[in-house]
């Protein structure tokens, strides 16, 4: 298992989501880290604009 790229507490963009529930693209923090899903970090991440929270993979963030 390779270790996560970004600490809780960090500011990430998405790039846009993959996955069947679209995330849409922004500056979210991250709050935790959380186990991986096919090889892929994932994240607990919270929206600056809206302060929704969502869970992203970190092949979506930079």
């Amino acid at each position: 298992m390779k270790a996560h790229k970004f600490k809780p507490g960090q500011f990430v963009r998405v790039t846009g989501s993959r996955s069947f529930t679209a995330t849409p693209a922004g500056r979210y923090e991250v709050v935790r880290q959380l186990p991986p899903d096919n090889n892929d970090n994932q994240y607990r991440v919270r929206n600056t604009e809206d302060n929704q929270e969502r869970v992203v993979r970190e092949s979506e963030l930079i």
